[in-house]
């Protein structure tokens, strides 16, 4: 049996904040205007894990309204969503993930990302290098992200229930 998940997450950018993009600190002058450290990467495969197991989404294990999260960093709230996956019985095939900002350029910080997020996934699933996509674009000067006020993250995984367990 198979499972997708779908991800999306999106936060305004504000000056002197740092930005957070799959557990990665990236150089910039702008970052993400959050109540965790808002790194929209990691919240959208949150949201895509919690999804495809069918266990609400992000904002109903770590409310924005509870002050615990405020400053969290985001991979706590991955590990959480990986593990409840993982109870449920399913491994993780692949992550597909879409990066939309306009003035910093992410190409230089890609593999690193994706080297990043499987590091933050190995206590969870060792998964093979080429399980995890980040690709990166612009709006082409489009909407918010276009005009350098936000940032955008879209995730795909494929879940697949393991032969050894027999739950959901």
């Amino acid at each position: 049996m198979f499972r997708v998940g779908l991800g999306f997450d999106n936060h305004r950018l504000a000056n002197g904040r740092p930005l957070w993009i799959g557990g990665l600190e990236i150089p910039a002058p702008v970052g993400e205007l959050a109540h965790s450290d808002g790194d929209v990467l990691l919240h959208a495969l949150t949201d895509a894990l919690l999804g495809a197991v069918a266990a609400g989404d992000i904002g109903e294990h770590f409310p924005d309204s509870d002050p615990r999260w405020k400053d969290q960093p985001s991979a706590l709230f991955l590990r959480h969503a990986a593990t409840l996956v993982r109870e449920k019985g399913f491994l993780l095939v692949n992550v597909d993930a879409t990066i939309l900002l306009e003035k910093v350029k992410l190409s230089p910080y890609k593999r690193v990302i994706a080297e990043k997020v499987r590091e933050l996934l190995r206590d969870t699933w060792d998964l093979d290098p080429g399980a995890i996509s980040i690709k990166a674009k612009t709006m082409e000067g489009c909407d918010a992200v276009g005009a350098g006020e936000a940032i955008v993250a879209q995730v795909v995984v494929l879940l697949e229930k393991s032969q050894a367990s027999n739950n959901l």
